[in-house]
């Protein structure tokens, strides 16, 4: 099933973009593709539970002078929204569709095979330095939200404060429930103090939860939950450490890391960790911003990545 709405509709405050369409295994692929088409291209990744509106900010910021390349994950966004039987929602399947996405782009769409600037966010973490790891000559700059791509620095386990809810939302039938009926998660995600510490305005926090209008459209939001890799056991482990080898390439390359310090998941100890793989990288930090940084610190984050994109 296909997403449906108009990104041109009143329904997407923010989003003024011209949807394109990539198909691959027979589904579409849902992306954005603004700006310059000669311009450097940047290349942003969204996690879970989000989409492409995410960036809306941040390719309008840019877009005079660089190329912004934005995909919805399949499952999400205005991407089509296979069952399982369809789609195997795993972080393998995700960094081979970026890999063919971005082959398009550059076999048909006249962008470069170099001097990419990689965005990531949640997910896109280790499914973008996962992609990056396979074309490393590609990736010129790095740009760090709230994410990850290694193992978890707390260890194999999941926190304390963390484990009733990630059990519960991971394993039970009351978690599936509460994911495709209810569509808790991205609800929560969209309220403080979960993702965000500031409250969004209701039409916004309405764009970032409409493509996932019914329990169909919801499997890949409970699927990325599923698919963490906390440790050897987990089947998108063996990638995470192929991602977390890959990045060893780019700690002497430009990069900037971004983050909101509220943020219950992607905590300091994460931050931490980003400053010892990528020693060089400008560091901003957002004491007020959660873990939609761009929605909470966008005032201050947008320019810092734009000015770090200039130089």
């Amino acid at each position: 099933m296909s997403g449906h709405l108009s990104p041109g509709s009143t329904r997407l405050p923010g989003y003024p973009f011209d949807s394109r369409w990539f198909v691959h295994d027979g589904l579409r692929r849902h992306y954005l593709d603004e700006g310059d088409p000669a311009g450097a291209p940047v290349l942003m990744l969204h996690g879970n539970p989000s989409w492409s509106y995410l960036w809306r900010r941040l390719i309008t910021a840019l877009r005079g002078e660089h190329r912004c390349v934005a995909p919805d994950h399949l499952g999400m966004g205005l991407s089509d929204k296979p069952g399982q039987d369809r789609y195997p929602f795993t972080l393998a399947s995700r960094v081979d569709d970026l890999d063919a996405l971005t082959g398009h782009l550059i076999a048909e769409r006249a962008a470069p095979e170099r001097g990419w600037t990689l965005v990531v966010h949640d997910w896109g973490g280790p499914i973008g330095l996962a992609w990056a790891a396979r074309h490393p000559g590609r990736v010129a700059r790095l740009v760090v939200l709230n994410s990850a791509a290694f193992p978890n620095p707390h260890g194999p386990r999941v926190r304390p404060a963390l484990r009733p809810p990630f059990w519960l939302l991971r394993e039970t039938r009351l978690g599936e429930r509460l994911f495709l009926r209810h569509h808790a998660f991205a609800r929560l995600a969209t309220l403080p103090p979960f993702g965000v510490r500031g409250r969004l305005p209701g039409e916004v926090r309405a764009a970032f939860l409409a493509p996932d209008d019914g329990a169909g459209h919801r499997v890949a939001v409970r699927r990325f939950v599923q698919d963490i890799p906390l440790g050897p056991a987990d089947p998108s482990w063996p990638l995470l450490l192929r991602a977390e080898e890959g990045l060893g390439a780019f700690a002497d390359r430009p990069a900037l890391i971004g983050w909101g310090l509220r943020d219950p998941v992607f905590d300091p100890v994460m931050l931490r960790e980003w400053r010892h793989r990528l020693p060089r990288a400008q560091v901003h930090v957002y004491p007020r911003a959660g873990h939609y940084v761009l929605e909470d610190a966008h005032e201050r984050l947008v320019p810092a990545i734009t000015a770090f994109l200039k130089r």
